[in-house]
């Protein structure tokens, strides 16, 4: 319940004021990291002038909270408590993925306690948990943690890659001599090459040029409108690109082929192309048995390394080879020639994070089919990979199901990975998308995704337990569940509602998000 608490309409508030402010409103705790977030993800104005201050109107940020304030919305499954580091921990930030939803979300409803919200334990250790759209793994990971066995599902090849890379068991001694001497390879080949030179050479012009044009203060003159960012950018871009042109010639410095004929030769200049294609060679040679997790490490670099602005890694709109005004770091930036820095950072990276993981995991199964979960014969599959696994589903049955379905033509899962299907020549399957992008959102897309759904509940239930517990988290806007769960011979048996406010990629768009309990409709 809300409580009233407020200041003067027109008084701003610092982010310590305003999480008090919001704590007592909301009769929660609301920490100033919270605050932040809403400020960083574009979700609440920051009304101070100085760039480097945070001022709150508490109008603003009580309209933001009333709109998730509703009497059927389960507000703490918003886990708006949970730092971004925490939404992100361990291997649940091993590659970037859209569609994503945080662990928090499947612990809270695979794990033993109950609560005024969950009030029936529905899984328990031993069971085997089902995700039929897999995803990036988030529930397998989870379940593994929880000392439980999970079966993924999931028609993108990628997908499964990602996710099977997570789960994966290592020996981390011998990955880590692996990873460091593919480093040490690509550093090797970059001392080799002229881009050495030429970069040092670059940075210190542009060094130069920006301590001259863009002082401290910039960013200070542009909040106060002492400088029209926009044009003033574009003026010393300008005047910047004819150094970056000069050098670029002395030093011959190959960018993008005139002929494009995917997606590598479009989105990477010559160098970090050959780069790519160097340690993809190095990893397919002889590291057969570590393979998947040294795909997702060069995978993550390959998307960092795109010929774009810092400002478009998630969109991606035009091919960016020349030096350009960047908005976010307030000076002209460069694209970049070589990997070799993502991709020692991000080896260090998930080196890491599986160390972390292996600290949490149990030895449960875990494992990710790339297959068509509309008609996937689970035990046939799992019996190729794991004849144990295979036995032990036999044996006990699934306990049910916890995923999130993509939603109707909002996301290309296939291109949102476009450069490692490329890279590592895999096959790509977007015809069989359910809610595909491209097939748009109208009737006749509804219509198809609705059966497509209902389709992969039908062909899964036969593997799980008579009392199976289904839960499937959507943003159902167009009200689409309830004849899903009729068309696969189920029952809504409750519905939660979550305000989803915690997002890993700014996006400036909030909204909300339903949990499906879905059981037999035979069951009382």
């Amino acid at each position: 319940m809300c409580k009233q608490f407020s200041y003067g309409p027109k008084e701003l508030l610092n982010t310590k004021e305003a999480s008090v402010w919001a704590s007592q409103y909301l009769g929660k705790h609301v920490s100033v990291s919270n605050i932040a977030y809403l400020i960083n993800y574009g979700r609440i104005a920051n009304h101070a002038k100085d760039s480097k201050q945070n001022l709150i109107d508490p109008q603003e940020l009580k309209l933001y909270y009333d709109r998730f304030d509703k009497k059927d919305t389960h507000d703490s499954l918003s886990f708006a408590n949970f730092k971004e580091v925490e939404t992100t921990k361990h291997i649940h930030r091993l590659h970037p993925y859209k569609g994503k939803f945080i662990p928090q979300l499947v612990e809270f409803f695979l794990d033993s306690h109950t609560d005024d919200i969950k009030t029936a334990q529905w899984f328990g250790e031993g069971d085997i948990v089902l995700d039929p759209f897999c995803g990036s793994g988030t529930t397998l990971a989870v379940a593994n943690t929880f000392n439980m066995h999970a079966l993924g599902v999931d028609i993108s090849c990628f997908n499964a890659t990602l996710s099977n890379a997570k789960v994966g068991q290592y020996n981390l001694e011998a990955l880590t001599r692996v990873l460091e001497d593919l480093i040490d390879k690509v550093e090797s080949l970059h001392e080799k090459s002229p881009i050495k030179e030429f970069e040092n050479a670059l940075d210190t012009h542009l060094q130069n040029f920006n301590n001259r044009h863009f002082p401290k203060d910039f960013k200070r003159k542009v909040v106060l409108g002492q400088v029209d960012e926009r044009i003033y950018g574009a003026e010393k871009a300008k005047e910047f690109l004819g150094i970056y042109e000069e050098l670029l010639q002395h030093f011959t410095i190959p960018l993008l082929d005139s002929a494009q004929t995917g997606f590598i030769e479009k989105w990477y200049v010559h160098p970090i192309r050959q780069e790519l294609l160097f340690l993809k060679e190095e990893i397919d040679k002889r590291h057969e048995g570590m393979r998947d997790i040294l795909y997702i490490v060069l995978s993550r670099t390959a998307r960092s390394c795109r010929a774009t602005t810092h400002a478009d890694l998630a969109t991606l709109k035009d091919p960016i080879t020349t030096t350009y005004y960047c908005k976010k770091h307030g000076k002209i930036c460069r694209p970049l020639f070589s990997l070799k820095k993502w991709f020692s950072h991000y080896a260090k990276d998930t080196l890491k994070r599986l160390k972390e993981f292996q600290a949490l995991r149990s030895g449960c199964f875990s494992l990710c089919l790339q297959a068509d979960a509309c008609g996937v014969d689970l035990m046939a599959e799992v019996s190729k990979h794991n004849k144990d696994f295979a036995h032990l589903i036999d044996a006990q049955k699934i306990a049910g199901i916890f995923s999130s379905p993509p939603y109707v033509g909002l996301i290309d899962y296939h291109e949102q990975h476009a450069y490692a299907y490329e890279l590592f020549s895999l096959k790509r399957q977007d015809h069989l998308e359910i809610g595909a992008m491209q097939a748009g959102q109208g009737k006749i897309a509804r219509e198809q995704y609705m059966q497509g759904i209902a389709n992969v509940l039908k062909n899964t239930k036969r593997f799980l337990k008579p009392n199976y517990n289904v839960f499937l988290v959507a943003n159902d806007k167009f009200n689409l569940y309830p004849r899903i769960a009729e068309l696969a011979g189920m029952r809504i048996a409750k519905c939660y509602h979550r305000p989803v406010i915690n997002r890993s990629e700014k996006d400036t768009r909030g909204y909300q998000e339903s949990i499906f309990h879905l059981k037999d409709h035979r069951e009382c």
